[in-house]
């Protein structure tokens, strides 16, 4: 089993989402280590991908402004090592859709994945039923393949939790990505038949957008996914990040808003 994090757990795992691209490749680097500084167990680096299968309109917007600066999954990753040379040492975890992978080939694109120094898969449009190839091709590249569970897979959760690695992504809500205020009181249910079989932190994603929310997520799984919030609050900054005097004070701004979501 490939790992991401130590174990046993010394925290709560602060998991944020973040788009590639958005809103330029510099400011992606520099938002990565203001995310780390702002207690970042790892982050989920999404490729901006034209047709979203589960993304929300805040995650879309973000995903049309990387793609307006040519961004791709090539370059996305390339812009893992500039992280590192910078002084970033948390795990990272690629978000993609499936069809730009098919677009590289898998060959292909799993030596990036090695040569970029990247920890993590995550692509949220590839059933686990269908995953058996991309999951033993993690295997041999020491990468580990993130599964999601939602609350409607009620018979696939102990097979998928039982084959987890690196930590189960459980789907708070049905639906898209997106802040949500409220969550259905079935999530405790779920996620206590989600640990009844992971080997893994279970950590919640989808809609976490408050720092109450944390709190009460975490007293029932090990962490949580922060995406659209963060996401939303990028684009409240962009006219500062892009102006080069207001730039530094704006990533400051930026990691003081990430440490709400800290675990």
């Amino acid at each position: 089993m490939t790992t991401l994090f130590k174990q046993p757990l010394q925290n709560k795992l602060f998991i944020p989402f973040i788009t590639a691209g958005d809103p330029d490749p510099d400011t992606t680097v520099e938002i990565a280590l203001a995310l780390q500084n702002a207690g970042a167990s790892a982050i989920e680096l999404g490729i901006p991908y034209s047709d979203p299968v589960a993304d929300g309109p805040v995650i879309q917007k973000a995903s049309s402004r990387a793609l307006a600066n040519g961004m791709n999954i090539i370059q996305a990753m390339e812009l893992v090592p500039k992280m590192r040379k910078k002084g970033l040492n948390i795990p990272i975890i690629l978000f993609t859709y499936y069809n730009p992978v098919l677009q590289l080939e898998k060959e292909s694109f799993f030596a990036l994945l090695r040569k970029n120094t990247i920890d993590g898969l995550l692509i949220p449009d590839i059933p686990f039923e269908e995953s058996e190839e991309l999951r033993k091709q993690c295997k041999e590249h020491s990468i580990a393949f993130i599964s999601l569970v939602a609350p409607t897979s009620s018979s696939r959760i102990k097979m998928i939790a039982e084959h987890a690695e690196g930590f189960i992504y459980c789907v708070s809500s049905l639906g898209v990505t997106g802040v949500r205020n409220t969550f259905d009181r079935s999530i405790t249910t779920f996620l206590d038949e989600v640990k009844k079989y992971s080997k893994v932190p279970v950590v919640v994603g989808f809609g976490v957008s408050t720092r109450e929310q944390v709190e009460e997520f975490c007293k029932i799984c090990d962490g949580v996914v922060v995406g659209s919030a963060l996401v939303r609050e990028i684009e409240r900054l962009q006219p500062n990040l892009a102006n080069e005097h207001l730039r530094k004070e704006a990533i400051n701004d930026f990691t003081t808003y990430a440490q709400t979501f800290g675990a």
